[in-house]
């Protein structure tokens, strides 16, 4: 992921290119607002691209930047005491400022405010994540929980030691991979949606419903078209009347843009609250980049804007940026940002792994039966593999990730069958 003998080895080359005169256009000051994977690795991806320039990482958490997605897992469960990256940021000479809580943008000025005072820069990367939707009065009540920084991971972690009557209010991803690593905990485990089903928002009513039955085999009461009216010490009140009894209660349903501090700076927001970049993750601002969850981007290959809050992203969108604070003002680059999403989750013993947007697909195809272990689902729109869902069948996916960005026409007939590979079913 981040191989610190690479970034050595490339910026002693580019000092020597400085010796010779022919070192790469750089800008003097970078600062990067978020100390999270995307923040991070912009950092790391700027120094692996020649950037000799200063380079601030603002992180508003004290911890040394971390992984996110072992806190729902092995911190969650304390298997590990943290996910902390492996990133010697003084000896790539990035200055890495913790407990630093950016409050405002002033773009004329070039600077952004934080407690501690302005912080001047000459580029600006905007790296501030996502933040957790809370549940509405549920603020503030005591035994209630969100699942998101390590500080929350934290303080779960005895609450699952205790192994309480939960209830986790979402069936989206995250609600499902909490109420794993609580069953594993040994807690009696009831999962609320508001919707008729689980992933009512990430996948197709016929995809999802197969995976409504996992959380029965791993003896997690699951209520579907059940909304919260109140949350309350110790239970959970239902819109029906209903009554669920609660030791804790753990919040996951869903998350927005981190941009509230970007009000009246001149950034443009979608409706979605996501800073709206360009192909290159550039903003409405000159100098101004954004990059990861807090960000949308224009996908040619699909057609839309997408907002992709997972961890594939933080990671691939960083390079781009970097390439295009190293090409400097007229440069130019040829680096466009078009991905193919990809995600994965491990939940009720399973791993399950997702590639591409299947919004506007027009041909669904199984591979495999959903009542067994292992199947894939694979979307197709005017031919084409557009995107892959696969559950235990991890060939499907790192074929179908390539086929989808190659644009590879399909037969049919063969990508529903599952003993043909996918890389063999093309036309």
């Amino acid at each position: 992921m981040i191989r610190l003998g690479d970034v050595t080895e490339q910026t002693q080359q580019t000092q020597m290119q400085q010796t010779r005169g022919d070192a790469p256009r750089t800008r003097p000051h970078v600062v990067v607002v978020g100390a999270g994977m995307a923040g991070v690795q912009t950092a790391v991806a700027l120094r692996e691209q020649g950037f000799t320039g200063s380079v601030t990482l603002l992180g508003a958490e004290p911890h040394q930047p971390y992984d996110r997605p072992p806190l729902s897992k092995a911190v969650l469960l304390g298997k590990a005491e943290s996910a902390a990256f492996d990133v010697d940021f003084e000896g790539l000479g990035i200055e890495l400022r913790l407990g630093v809580e950016v409050t405002a943008l002033r773009a004329a000025d070039h600077q952004v405010d934080t407690e501690a005072g302005p912080v001047a820069y000459d580029v600006l990367v905007l790296a501030t994540g996502a933040e957790p939707l809370n549940l509405p009065g549920a603020e503030g009540v005591p035994g209630v929980h969100l699942l998101r920084t390590l500080d929350d991971a934290a303080r779960l972690r005895p609450v699952l030691a205790a192994a309480p009557d939960l209830v986790v209010v979402g069936a989206g991803w995250i609600g499902a991979e909490f109420a794993t690593a609580a069953r594993e905990a040994g807690c009696a485990v009831t999962v609320v949606e508001a919707a008729d089903r689980v992933l009512a928002g990430a996948l197709p009513a016929e995809v999802a419903a197969p995976m409504a039955a996992w959380y029965a085999e791993a003896g997690v009461r699951l209520e579907t078209g059940a909304k919260v009216a109140a949350v309350e010490p110790g239970r959970v009140l239902l819109a029906d009347g209903r009554t669920l009894a609660a030791g804790a209660v753990v919040v996951g349903i869903g998350a927005r843009p981190a941009t509230g501090w970007l009000a009246g700076s001149g950034v443009e927001l979608g409706p979605d609250g996501a800073v709206v970049a360009d192909d290159r993750l550039r903003t409405s601002l000159p100098d101004v980049h954004a990059v990861g969850d807090c960000a949308s981007f224009p996908s040619a290959r699909y057609g839309a804007r997408l907002l992709v809050h997972h961890w594939d992203n933080a990671l691939q969108g960083p390079r781009t940026v970097a390439a295009d604070i190293v090409a400097g003002p007229g440069g130019g680059t040829a680096q466009v940002y078009d991905p193919v999403p990809y995600f994965w989750s491990e939940q009720f013993g399973r791993f399950v792994q997702y590639a591409g947007h299947h919004a506007g697909a027009d041909t669904l195809l199984w591979r495999g039966d959903p009542a067994g272990a292992a199947w894939s689902v694979c979307w197709l729109r005017d031919g084409a593999l557009v995107a892959v869902l696969a559950v235990g069948r991890p060939r499907d996916l790192a074929q179908g990730r390539k086929l989808i960005e190659a644009g590879t026409p399909m037969d049919p007939v063969r990508t529903a069958d599952p003993t043909v590979p996918l890389k063999s079913a093309t036309l």
